[in-house]
Order: structure tokens, then C-alpha cells, then sequence
């Protein structure tokens, strides 16, 4: 492989790899999986360390919003691969209710994972869990933004997981463009929307399929018929844990004017509450991750005003909890995803104006409704589009292993956890076996065509069939036909 760039020699490797089929034994991605769950216990020191210098997060923070999740979602794959991996049997018609008709899940080779770097070791290691699950191998691509927990992610993976099947690839924007060059049999991408059509461009040279896990700018709407202090209490801590870099983060909140100064102080009593008097010295409140984002993000403030917070030091990369107002769909802040800790509030009439506002923006990744009413959450629930929808909570069904996680239209495509993992970097075969008999049935479609044919047909294909229900009618009427027959021959002798 010489002469090769290093990050084909790395994929070649890892195909190579998969083609012996060691990762298509479910014993062996049982061995994988328990040891990557070995190592988020054992090592958990390095990696908060890690995290620490790159986003000023505390121990317990990391523990609470990455390794916890990831134990939960390495526990379940172990607990339920041999189901997952399982033929699926399947409704027939009557022309297939004698023949063996199932799904068979089957690894699709080899896939590339690029993490993103506000929290690395949940969105790079969760994808992971299901590439191992299903059977691949996978190139691991740690963001370089967060290069602390990238060096100690490309020192530790290998000491416990095969290194040949999950090779780590460190570096910047070069590494990942070599690696885009090569040929994936998937490519799962969490970030921004601009890299997100370059991972998109270069998957469709070899026409790979992607699964991209964005972001956007996610709405919250607050009735003004809630109750205002658990609304502001939820909403506080969806938006300024992890110094607001979360991409399900509460983006901004629209409301009623008659509500906007009680939000503004329930939300300030939150920010003391949570961060002390001074977030800065609280060991709670995180950090920007860089000097590139803390300007970006402190530049979006221009033209609206400051209710809240505002502090900033550029040489902690610091920037306070803060809350903006007298902000319109124009303002600099509405333009992109803020992806800190600013929070803008938009004053809207009621209900109408806040699905129309929804509406004429891109589908966010979340979007969250604080109401007392049923029916006005129903309603935002038919009348939007997002990928996910919360009611009167902020991030916590990104906890849940049952509900698929992923964006629509912009802010995303594809989605993973739990089982949606294992079947989304899975090939779902579609497999039927007949015999050689019973050809008379086969009658049916063959030439030449008659109507009589047809009505056979319609009815063959149209017709429905439960086949466990069908064999246990057929084992039912076998056992009563044995039954009849028995007695027949008792009678018959007596």
C-alpha cells in the first residue's frame, strides 16, 4: 500500500477486515461491544479530563450528558442483538403462504462516522454502537475542534476495540476530504448543514447512501396559558447546558408581548439558580470551544438588546448566559443557527403567528411547545413539520433509546438510537425460498392469460395472510383430522 495517502491505506484495511467476516458473527460484535463498554468504565478519568480542556465540562456534566447514554445504548445493543439480527418473517399472499418469506438484516460493509465536537464521545461512540452491532467495520473520524477528546479517542479505541475493523482517523479539513475521496458503504455525518451537502456530494460520486444528524434553529413556543416558571425553569437549562453548543438546544422562543417580562425574570431566577451570581466561576457553566465560534456567536448579538447577561472574555472564550430582545426575523441573530448561549425572544400575537413563523422556516431538528392545553399541542403537532416534537420539556427524548433521532428537510436525513441504529446502517435483505413444487399453482401467471387466470391471481395476490396464523389453522385441522382418524380405527376394531 505504499504510495497510497494514509487515510486510503486506512480504509482499505478495514474493508479488507470486513471481507474475512469476523464482524458477521453476532459473538464477535457481542466481544466488540462489551469492550467498548469496558472502556467508557475504565477510562473514564482520560475522558473527562479531555472534555474538560476542550469545553470546560465538569466531571459529572460529562458523566450525566455523555458516558450514561452511551452505557444505556451499548447495554441494549448487547441485550437485544440476537433479536435484532434475526430473520423478520413477514405478511404473505396466498401465492407465497407454502414458501419461506423473511427479512434478513445483513452488515453493508464498511462505514465512515464523523463526529462532531460539542459532545464528541456521544454523537461519534453512539453511531459506532450500531456500525458494531450490525455486523460493520467503521472508520471513526473524531472532530479536530475538539482535540483533546480526539487524541485520547485515537489512543484509547484501539486498546479495545479491533483496530484493523475500527482504525481512528485524526486530523483536520484535509483528513476528512481524503476520506470522502474513498469508497464507503455508508457515511454518517453529524454537523452543520454546509458540511453536511459537501459529505453529500462526495458520497454521491460513489453513490453512497448518508445519514446527516444537523441542526437548525429549533423554535419554542410559550403559551401564555402555562405555567411560566417551570416553562422558564425547563427551557433555562435546554438552552445554556453545555454553553448552549447543543443542536437540539431551544434556538429561540417566541410568545405573547403580555408574557415576555415574566419570562425574561423567571428566566434570569433560573440562570442564579442553576450558575450562581457569576456563571464564570461556576465549574457547571461551559466554555465555547473556540476563539473562531466565541467571535462568531458574540458578533450575533449586534442590533438587539441585552436583558440578560452580555458579559463576554475573549480569552476564556467566555460568554455569559444571555437573553435578547427587541429582536425581529431581520436581526443578526435570526440568520443562522446560534449554537451558544444567547437566547432570543420574539414577540408573536398567539398560536396563528407562531406556526406561521414556524412555517416559513427551514424544519427545524426539534421543536418545542410549552402549553396547558392538549389541544393547542395537538395542534402544533399537525400543523408543523420537525424532527422531533417535545411538549413542555427540552432535550430529554434524545434520551430515549424507542424514539428515532434525526432532522427533516434541512436539518438532516436518516435517523439512529436503539434498534434505529442497527437498521439504519443495516441492509434489510429481502429474502423468499420456494420448493420445487406445487408447480399447478404457478398456473396462475403463466401464458397464456386467460380471465379465468386473472380472477385466480387477484385473488392469490390480493389476499392476506397471517402465515403463523395460517400454520398454527394447519397444524390445528391436521391434529384434528389425526384425531378423527384415531377414533375411526377404535371404533372400527371395537
Amino acid at each position: 500500500m505504499s504510495g497510497m495517502p494514509v487515510e486510503q491505506q486506512v480504509v482499505a484495511r478495514a474493508r479488507k477486515a470486513f471481507l474475512t467476516g469476523r464482524s458477521k458473527a453476532l459473538s464477535y460484535r457481542l466481544s466488540q461491544l462489551k469492550g467498548l463498554r469496558r472502556l467508557i468504565t475504565e477510562k473514564q478519568r482520560d475522558i473527562a479530563d479531555a472534555l474538560r480542556k476542550d469545553l470546560h465540562k465538569s466531571e459529572n456534566a460529562t458523566q450525566l450528558y455523555e458516558m450514561i447514554g452511551l452505557e444505556g445504548e451499548i447495554d441494549l445493543a448487547v441485550s437485544h442483538l440476537s433479536e435484532w439480527a434475526a430473520p423478520r418473517p413477514v405478511e404473505q399472499s396466498l401465492l407465497t403462504v407454502a414458501d419461506e418469506v423473511y427479512i434478513q438484516p445483513e452488515p453493508l460493509g464498511v462505514v465512515l462516522i464523523i463526529g462532531a465536537w460539542n459532545y464528541p464521545w456521544a454523537v461519534t461512540v453512539q453511531p459506532l454502537i450500531g456500525a458494531i452491532a450490525a455486523g460493520n467495520a467503521a472508520v471513526i473520524k473524531p472532530s479536530e475542534v475538539s482535540s483533546h477528546t480526539s487524541k485520547v479517542m485515537e489512543e484509547l479505541l484501539p486498546l479495545y476495540l479491533d483496530k484493523e475493523l475500527f482504525p481512528v482517523v485524526t486530523g483536520g479539513v484535509v483528513q476528512t476530504q481524503e476520506l470522502l475521496k474513498q469508497r464507503f458503504d455508508h457515511i454518517f455525518y453529524t454537523g452543520n448543514s454546509t458540511v453536511g451537502k459537501v459529505v453529500m456530494e462526495a458520497a454521491a460520486r460513489h453513490l453512497t447512501p448518508v445519514t446527516l444528524e444537523l441542526g437548525g434553529k429549533s423554535p419554542c413556543y410559550i403559551d401564555k396559558d402555562c405555567d411560566l416558571s417551570v416553562a422558564c425553569r425547563r427551557i433555562t437549562w435546554g438552552k445554556y447546558v453545555n454553553c448552549g453548543q447543543t443542536c437540539i438546544a431551544p434556538d429561540y422562543i417566541l410568545c405573547e408581548p403580555s408574557i415576555q417580562d415574566k419570562v425574561v425574570k423567571e428566566i434570569r431566577k433560573c440562570i442564579k439558580e442553576f450558575y450562581t451570581d457569576d456563571p464564570k466561576t461556576c465549574p457547571d457553566y461551559s466554555r465555547i470551544v473556540s476563539l473562531r465560534h466565541f467571535r462568531r456567536i458574540v458578533a450575533l448579538m449586534e442590533g438587539s438588546s441585552v436583558a440578560i447577561g452580555g458579559e463576554t472574555d475573549e480569552a476564556q472564550c467566555y460568554i455569559a448566559p444571555t437573553v435578547l430582545t427587541e429582536v425581529t426575523s431581520e436581526s443578526k441573530v435570526m440568520q443562522e443557527e446560534i449554537f451558544g448561549p444567547l437566547l432570543p425572544i420574539i414577540p408573536i400575537s398567539g398560536t396563528d403567528e407562531a406556526i406561521e413563523f414556524i412555517n416559513k422556516r427551514e424544519k427545524p431538528l426539534a421543536l418545542y411547545v410549552f402549553s396547558s392545553s392538549d389541544k393547542m399541542i395537538k395542534r402544533m403537532i399537525a400543523d408543523t413539520s420537525s424532527g422531533a416534537l417535545l411538549a413542555n420539556d427540552c432535550l430529554v427524548h434524545y434520551t430515549l433509546s424507542d424514539l428515532p433521532f434525526g432532522g427533516v428537510g434541512s436539518s438532516g436525513m436518516g435517523h439512529y438510537h436503539g434498534r434505529y441504529t442497527f437498521d439504519q446502517l443495516s441492509h434489510l435483505r429481502s429474502c423468499l425460498i420456494k420448493k420445487l413444487r406445487m408447480e399447478r399453482v404457478n398456473q396462475v401467471r403463466y401464458p397464456p392469460h386467460t380471465a379465468q387466470k386473472l380472477r385466480w391471481a387477484r385473488l392469490f395476490l390480493l389476499k392476506r395472510v397471517d402465515v403463523g396464523q395460517w400454520r398454527r389453522a394447519a397444524q390445528a385441522v391436521a391434529l384434528v383430522t389425526l384425531a378423527a382418524y384415531v377414533v375411526q380405527r377404535f371404533l372400527q376394531k371395537s
